[in-house]
Order: structure tokens, then sequence, then C-alpha cells
């Protein structure tokens, strides 16, 4: 034995900063994590060009002659072209996927913090010049989660994970949480006296196949679940520090409320990111210990036994992670002081790098749905009976559609609408997709569901485009009974009256 310090001794180094009972919580979170990037790059290849494209409904090219490097850090300021982005977009789909099998995991730890770093500066630069497009609050958190996780070393490696790194990304996840339940009850008043979940089911922006079932629950169920998210989000993320195993048993609270809105709605990957970080609480002891009552029921073979890798460690990843540490705790101070705050941000990056963010959704619960419905028709002056409807893929059009699953999978466009519809300043973007449509424009038809016109005798393209606007209210069960239908929808009035392509393309003026 040499008389000098070793880090891969176990030691009073390897007593504090690794964590030998998180084996299964280092795979969950990256592997999770890099699932997530999946679906988020296949969303880059397959909506950049109609959303953000040369020809896109807010071209980026605009955006960044617009604003500077400091307003958001982005490759796509040196080049934007949609050949690029793509391309950039397929590549982090790979490499994300690559991580999902655990290949780079196989080799020394920077190898996997080099492959999580460029995932996270690739996604970056999609975000901040994204706009309104990217303008989500679970958009930050995969950024945030993407940089940590890279940090929490390889299992080829042989070291356990840092404990530091455990711990910000369970401070990641207390914001997220406590955050999302501050905002709620210093918001509407529908959290505070409990009645926010008569609306919620109906009115959110795209209700999933089972959110009708979830309205119609009794009211005191509804009750219930208010005070049990009141619980979840304000006094389990304080039991995130303890110690095992109640630090796991508050990360299983946490996965078992978000699996209830994975079943109620469609809120793109935030609750798919946010069951990752829930998992990446729980220890290898606990789940054994649940595997051990689990398995003689199940007849199934082995479980995690809790015996962890070695405390041991490269030298090169104590210091990045001491270094990193420091850094996140030194950017911690303006989202911890958010939260505190009488005048709480909801969703907002204090820096343009978005490692340290404030989280929190809705703040506030619409009591009415309406939806922007938008109709084309071919003929040369149309009477009320020759409108057709555009179907969107995730949001209600058609009433006895049933509402669709689209999560984890973003519906961008879907989203915007539903925004539309509450009267959301900034409306260029529509004006440019109802000229799309009269274009008959290929990739921006390919958002929506289907595209009424494709074999319509007259042409591809419509003469008129328009947009009314419904009040849309799930079907009671009798109406379902009768009908079959799961929305009942009446007529508000109109958004854009009746207009033409080169009415339209007048009024827009140059593109940009």
């Amino acid at each position: 034995m040499t008389g000098g310090w070793s880090p891969g001794e176990a030691g009073w180094w390897g007593s504090w900063f690794w964590g030998p009972d998180y084996d299964v919580a280092r795979e969950v979170l990256q592997r999770g994590t890099a699932a997530v990037l999946v679906v988020a790059f296949v969303v880059v290849v397959r909506q950049w060009r109609p959303l953000l494209g040369e020809r896109g409904l807010l071209p980026v090219a605009g955006f960044v002659a617009r604003t500077s490097w400091r307003d958001g850090p982005s490759v796509l300021r040196w080049r934007c072209s949609d050949g690029f982005v793509v391309g950039l977009g397929w590549c982090g789909a790979v490499l994300a996927a690559l991580l999902v099998v655990g290949v780079p995991q196989r080799g020394p730890w920077w190898l996997t913090t080099l492959a999580f770093l460029l995932l996270w500066a690739a996604y970056l630069s999609v975000v901040n010049v994204g706009q309104r497009f990217y303008g989500f609050g679970w958009e930050s958190l995969l950024c945030e989660v993407t940089f940590l996780v890279g940090w929490l070393g390889s299992s080829g490696g042989g070291a356990a994970p840092p404990l530091l790194v455990l711990l910000a990304a369970r401070w990641c996840l207390f914001r997220v949480e406590l955050g999302a339940g501050l905002i709620k009850l210093r918001g509407d008043r529908a959290w505070r006296d409990l009645t926010a979940l008569d609306y919620h089911h109906e009115t959110q922006p795209l209700p999933g196949p089972f959110s009708w079932h979830a309205h119609h629950l009794p009211r005191w169920w509804h009750r219930v679940e208010v005070a049990g998210n009141h619980v979840t989000q304000l006094v389990v993320p304080f039991a995130l520090f303890a110690p095992q195993p109640v630090a796991s048993v508050a990360g299983g609270v946490v996965v078992l409320t978000q699996a209830w809105l994975l079943v109620t709605g469609n809120f793109a990957w935030l609750n798919w990111l946010t069951v990752v970080l829930g998992l990446g609480v729980v220890s290898d002891g606990a789940w054994a210990a649940l595997g051990s009552w689990l398995v003689p029921a199940l007849g199934a073979g082995s479980v995690p036994d809790g015996g962890g890798s070695g405390l041991g460690g490269p030298v090169a990843l104590v210091v990045a992670v001491v270094a990193v540490s420091v850094l996140l705790l030194v950017l911690s101070v303006r989202p911890a002081r958010n939260l505190v705050s009488r005048r709480q941000l909801m969703n907002a990056s204090f820096e343009p790098f978005r490692l340290v963010n404030a989280y929190g959704a809705f703040g506030s619960v619409s009591r009415r749905r309406d939806e922007v419905v938008v109709e084309g028709s071919t003929a040369r002056s149309p009477g009320p009976d020759d409108w057709v409807e555009y179907a969107f893929r995730g949001k209600p059009g058609d009433v006895s559609r049933r509402p669709p699953q689209v999560a984890p999978y973003h519906l961008r466009l879907d989203w915007q609408m539903w925004f539309l519809a509450l009267g959301s300043p900034g409306t260029r973007w529509f004006e440019v997709l109802l000229l799309r449509l009269l274009e008959a424009d290929g990739p921006t038809l390919r958002l929506l569901g289907a595209d009424p016109f494709a074999h319509d005798p007259e042409g591809p393209a419509p003469r008129w485009v328009r947009a009314r606007v419904f009040r849309y209210r799930f079907t009671t069960r009798a109406e379902r009974r009768r009908s079959g239908d799961w929305w009942v929808r009446e007529e508000r009035g109109t958004l854009v009256d009746p207009v033409d392509l080169v009415r339209l393309r007048r009024l827009l003026g140059p593109p940009g």
C-alpha cells in the first residue's frame, strides 16, 4: 500500500463524495433523460421547417438578426439553414439513442459527460432561438437536467455516482414541485378553495383519452386531487433531502402523482422528465426492498442488491464535479429567492445557459374552453355550407373525435392554438399559418391531422380561409350515450373573416 491519498480508496473522501447506493438512480437519470432527448430532437427534425425554418411561421433568421449572442447563446446564430438544423436534430437523436442503450456509458466517465454536454449545447441552441414555439418550462428543464446527468460518471468506470450531482438533481426536482405548488397558492383562488380540478381536465391545453373520464369523476374526488396535489408539491419536496428510506418514499410519491397526470393529460415531456427525477431519488436499497416484496409474487429473477459500485473515482471527475457544483450553487441564489418571493416568476431562466431555472405550472385555471377553428373553401363565393374544417393532430376539433394521447411528443402548433384562443398577443405567426394554408404548403400541412383539400377536384389549395371561435365543453354522460360525441360546441364569434391569397399577402407585406 502506498502512503499517499488515492481517490480509489474508500477513505474519508469516498465516504461523503460518492454514492455507492445509487447505481440504479444513475442509470435511470441518464437513460431516462436520453430517452426524452430522443423525442425532443425528433420534434426538431419534424417541426423545425414549418415552424421556424426559412419559410416557417416565425423564421429564425429574422430573430437572430434582431438579437445578440448575449440574449441567447446558440450555434444557430452562426448557421441556421433548414438543412443544418435538421441535421443537428438527427445527430442529437442518434447520440441520445446511444445513451439510452448505454454505449457511451461503457467507456470512461469523460465520454459520457462529453455526450451529454454536446446534447445540452445542441438543444440549448434550438431553445434559445425557438421564440414562442420553445417558450415552455419543460424546455429549460430538459436543458438543466441534460447538463446535470452528464456529471454522474459512467457505469463502465466502476465508480459510484457523485453525491453532489445526485443532490443537484434533487434540488432541481425540489424547484419543479415546490415552484408549481407555490405558484398555485399565490395564483388562482380555485387552487385555494379546492375547485381547480372541476375545470382543469376539460380546459387544459391538450386533453388526453382519459380526460373526459377524469372530468366526470365525483366532485369530492376533485377536492381530494387538489388537496393531494398541495401535499405532494408543498410538503413532500422537503422530504427529498431526508435520510433514506424517507427520500425514496418522497421520490415514489412524486412518481405516483406524475403518473396520474400522464394518464389525464398531454404535457409533452414535463411529467415524464419529472418521473425520471423522482426515480433518481430512490436508492438501490429501496429498489432491493421493493424487489424482495414483488419478486416472490411475480416469480421473477434478480433485483438490485444495493451493493453498488466502488467508492473511488478518477481525480479529474472529482475536480470537475466540485467545480460544477460550486457554479450551480452560485446560480441557485436567484431561483431560491424566487421561491420565497411574493412576485414569484413561473418558468423563468436567470441566465442564458439555463443551468438553474425557476419552474411552475398552471398558476391559474381556465373556467371555459374556447377553440380557434380554421376553415377553408374552394368556392368562388362561399356560402355557409361551402367551408371545410382543418383538423389538428391534438387539439379539439371534430366533436366526435376522442382526445388523443400524444405526450411525450410535443405538438407545438397545437399548443400555440390554445394560447391563441386565450387571447395571446403577437399573432403574426397565425396570419402566416393562414397564408401557408392558402398556398397548400406541404411542410405546414404535415403539422395538421389531415389536409381536407388533398383530393378536392377543385384543386389542392383553398381559395379562401377563415377562423372562427367556438366554446367547447365535454359532453355529459347522458349526451355521450345519446350522440357518441366527446364534445359539445357553440360558435362564439369570428377571429378572421374570409381572406384570399392576394389580400393576405398584401396585409402581411414582405417576409420577416
